[in-house]
């Protein structure tokens, strides 16, 4: 495999921190740490590449919060400026990666979404009898950091962009404990390993992907899975043949062990195709593609609150026809041309 170095001059770029500050703005830009950097943005930006160029630069406090949609989850948000350097650091080595990832490898990639990734799922889903889908338990807080540096190394080795990314996944705030055990561990191990990252960071996403690439691999060149697609992490494998994915889930299980990583012992599942699988908000069956109950539940609820907000004069129409624009083009993906009439009948009586 070859490795990348010469970097960090490129990451510390000033056009390529311009640029990163851009991306990290996207959607933000009113809001008031975004507006307090942009007062001063050259000379902020040119301070943040005097830090990075002289190593002195320290990550900020993250702020931490829950959502409790699709499930519980703890969210990290960083400081902007930490933000601008997560952008100048995924700009210059993403692109290195990008090439090794599969094309089955969807989530946090140029083109490789949410609405991708049902499509190839259906498509998969019904060409086969069986599907065998998992979901690694608590992924992001189990991620182990020093696996994911040794895995990091294979493809970089310029020492100074290895220091950032080193300090970036070490400086992540606390994360949920968990506590899995491994052939070889003793009863301290799982307390003496660093694990987690934050999700919400840009970085975090990436080597989230990062981490499960070799998994990725495995799959599709030693068990030689054909039909096999990941989204972070949910996964799913299929085929006619009920005893190869009976297999695969124990070579499964035995990777996912170097990695320090277990699959959930309930939403890990083999079936039939024709009882039908719930995928990103979707409910994939033979012959129709419905929304999930509780997707469904949460569009409905958000678009209620849109609705208050422009009755209140809290945005205006274009804003309200975005937002709804945005659901109508999520629920194109599936058949439910009778359910957005329903859905959206309220706004016909809006002035």
């Amino acid at each position: 495999m070859k490795r990348f170095g010469n970097l960090w001059s490129n990451v510390t770029d000033f056009e390529n921190l311009i640029l990163s500050a851009r991306k990290a703005q996207k959607n933000k830009r009113f809001r008031e740490n975004v507006l307090k950097f942009n007062d001063n943005l050259e000379s902020n930006l040119i301070q943040l590449q005097q830090e990075l160029q002289e190593k002195t630069y320290q990550p900020g406090k993250y702020k931490a919060f829950y959502v409790f949609e699709p499930k519980k989850r703890l969210i990290s948000a960083a400081p902007y400026r930490d933000r601008v350097v997560h952008h100048a650091l995924c700009n210059i080595i993403l692109p290195l990666f990008e090439s090794s990832f599969i094309s089955d490898s969807y989530s946090n990639r140029v083109g490789f979404g949410t609405h991708r990734a049902v499509k190839r799922f259906t498509q998969f889903f019904r060409s086969s009898r069986y599907i065998l889908q998992c979901d690694i338990r608590k992924y992001f807080p189990s991620i182990d950091r020093e696996i994911l540096k040794s895995l990091i190394r294979r493809k970089i080795k310029c020492h100074d962009t290895l220091w950032l990314i080193d300090l970036i996944i070490d400086n992540g705030n606390d994360q949920e404990p968990i506590l899995h055990y491994f052939p070889g561990d003793n009863l301290l191990t799982p307390a003496m390993r660093p694990c987690g990252l934050p999700i919400g960071n840009l970085t975090s996403q990436f080597f989230a992907n990062v981490y499960l690439n070799g998994f990725d691999h495995y799959l599709k060149e030693q068990v030689k899975a054909q039909k096999y697609l990941r989204y972070v992490d949910d996964f799913a494998l299929f085929s006619d043949d009920q005893s190869f994915l009976r297999d695969a889930r124990v070579a499964i299980e035995e990777y996912l062990a170097t990695l320090r990583l277990k699959i959930h012992p309930i939403k890990s599942q083999l079936f039939e195709t024709r009882h039908g699988a719930n995928f990103l908000g979707f409910r994939i069956m033979p012959d129709r593609i419905r929304v999930c109950a509780n997707s469904l539940q949460r569009g409905r609820r958000k678009l209620k609150y849109r609705i208050a907000q422009y009755r209140q004069g809290e945005i205006d129409r274009p804003t309200l026809e975005n937002s709804v624009r945005s659901w109508q083009a999520h629920l194109n993906h599936g058949d439910t041309w009778r359910l957005q009439q329903k859905l959206f009948a309220s706004l016909a009586d809006l002035p």
